[in-house]
């Protein structure tokens, strides 16, 4: 089509990086920045901490010897839940007081100096509801994304970033003053169901502003600053030790992102698909100005043709019947973009299962939580740039393939080593993250090359909120590893695996043209049955 080849023309003509891609990158990376501390937030707001039962008997007593025979032992260490029963009238905690014989569920707890809304809400032996928190946060994203897709793609881009970002900062500021368990899960979902659309709302822009051959590098600035978020989050957690205050210092600056709605321009590509042509070719001038690249008017002809194209089909619009609003619509019609619907969302629930589900298991590695929370999160740096350096060479699809299939050996290889080797867990551990990083980056940008531009985000979107079934789940795999230690590194291998081989039913997508259209998206699968005949 020619206002797609007359677009990228004139984005290559201006340049993937000059001046105004630069100042709008840096206004799109700090919500980015921004996600990746809110993403994982649930991990160090109720992370499990020391906790025994309380005998009221022996409260007083300064000495804790007492322990030894008021709590049984369970794998070497005093069970948390569970105590022996104490015996009528008993005046003092010696051997004598208690009753091995009979085993009690615990009624009441006594906490560690750990800070944690396990301690504040009285969540002991209730790992369920711990682990609830991470699920509730994440099942808002169920919510969110077709909602802030659907804006994004009637209303644009930088309306649907200013409101997202705006509830983020509201509803996660709100939550820090939570006084019971069950205010804390309402403004957990709110700030996730209006919010979390905020990054890819940002990611859909940042890919939009530039060429084909921009976007990787583009994605790669993206994915960086998101592991920068998640660095900081560890580290300002470490330093605060209060999940209160926490949630306050990093939530705050959401809601100055809502000025974005006066200081950016609207999406190009947007605007186009909208039919405002003579606004989108006001930006590409700004921008060229700003780059110093000076564009004749023949440049633009495409786009005025278009303008006329339209007018006159606006003419005729009575002979035709009224094309459909709804994305949904638009997806049953056609089969090809069914099927990758269904594929790029399963492809997605891959990546956010074992993504996530390895960072939150990160913290019950050997050693320091926050050190492994951040050399997991600081893997993904070299992921991400190793990324950029194979995307464009080897094609989509090829990455694909491999890091799905690596990232499932070295899962399953973790299951396999002695508990004692802690070094060789946490390499294999994070060169376990390094490789799922690769492939997540690799849907992003994949998913948005697949699905034509008027109904890009909402597309995106769909498979991004079936993709949080991943994400919904991996805050409760720690409780699969109550059953069995490895079980958690046995799912994450299976599921890379079964993704690995969808990935052959998808078209490749290097060095080609954003699709404006369902046809054009449907062309992306002929031309490859095309070329495998």
């Amino acid at each position: 089509m020619a206002t797609d080849v007359g677009l990228d023309v004139i984005l290559e003509k201006i340049g993937p990086f000059g001046r105004y891609n630069i100042i709008n990158y840096a206004f799109l990376l700090f919500p980015i920045f921004l996600a990746g501390m809110y993403s994982p937030v649930y991990v160090f707001e109720a992370p499990d901490i020391g906790y025994r039962c309380n005998v009221p008997q022996c409260a007083s007593q300064n000495d804790t010897s007492w322990l030894e025979f008021a709590i049984p032992r369970e794998k070497k260490d005093f069970s948390r839940c569970k105590r022996f029963d104490v015996l009528d009238n008993t005046t003092t905690c010696s051997r004598e007081s208690f009753n091995v014989s009979i085993v009690k569920e615990c009624d009441d707890f006594v906490y560690s100096d750990e800070n944690s809304a396990v301690g504040d809400f009285n969540l002991g032996c209730q790992d369920w509801k711990r682990t609830l928190i991470g699920s509730i946060h994440n099942i808002g994203l169920f919510v969110s994304l077709p909602i802030t897709g659907i804006i994004s793609d009637k209303y644009g881009r930088k309306v649907a970033l200013s409101i997202a970002s705006l509830m983020n900062g509201i509803f996660g500021f709100l939550r820090s003053f939570s006084s019971s368990y069950i205010m804390l899960l309402m403004f957990e979902f709110l700030e996730a169901a209006l919010g979390a659309g905020a990054y890819t709302t940002a990611f859909v822009l940042a890919m939009e502003l530039v060429g084909p051959k921009g976007r990787v590098f583009g994605n790669t600035l993206i994915n960086v600053l998101y592991v920068f978020g998640l660095m900081t989050l560890a580290s300002l957690s470490w330093y605060l030790q209060s999940w209160r205050n926490l949630l306050r210092i990093i939530y705050l600056p959401a809601t100055f992102v809502f000025s974005y709605y006066w200081i950016l321009n609207e999406s190009v590509r947007w605007l186009l698909s909208k039919g405002r042509h003579s606004e989108a070719a006001a930006i590409l001038k700004k921008a060229a100005k700003m780059n110093k690249v000076v564009l004749s008017e023949d440049v633009f002809t495409p786009i005025y043709e278009l303008e006329k194209l339209t007018t006159n089909a606006e003419k005729d619009k009575s002979d035709k019947v009224v094309e459909e609003n709804s994305v949904f619509v638009r997806v049953i019609k056609s089969s090809i973009i069914r099927k990758r619907v269904a594929v790029c969302s399963f492809l997605w629930i891959t990546c956010t299962f074992v993504y996530h589900g390895l960072s939150i298991n990160s913290v019950s590695l050997a050693g320091n939580k926050y050190v492994n929370f951040i050399l997991v999160a600081f893997v993904e740096i070299p992921a991400n740039f190793a990324c950029l350096l194979v995307l464009d060479r080897f094609g989509r699809k090829r990455v694909l393939i491999t890091m799905y299939v690596l990232s499932a050996c070295l899962c399953i290889t973790l299951s396999f080593i002695p508990k004692g080797q802690k070094w060789w867990s946490l390499l294999v551990y994070l060169s376990g993250k390094f490789s799922i990083t690769v492939a997540y980056s690799s849907v992003y940008i994949y998913v948005s090359e697949v699905f034509p531009t008027r109904v890009r985000q909402s597309l995106l979107a769909v498979c991004s909120s079936l993709g949080r079934v991943g994400s919904a789940l991996a805050p409760l795999t720690p409780l699969l590893a109550l059953t069995y230690d490895n079980l958690p590194a046995i799912f994450f291998g299976s599921l890379a695996l079964i993704a690995s081989v969808l990935v052959f039913s998808l078209p490749e997508t290097i060095n080609q043209p954003l699709p404006d259209t369902i046809e054009e998206a449907e062309r992306l699968s002929k031309r490859r049955k095309k070329e495998c005949a």
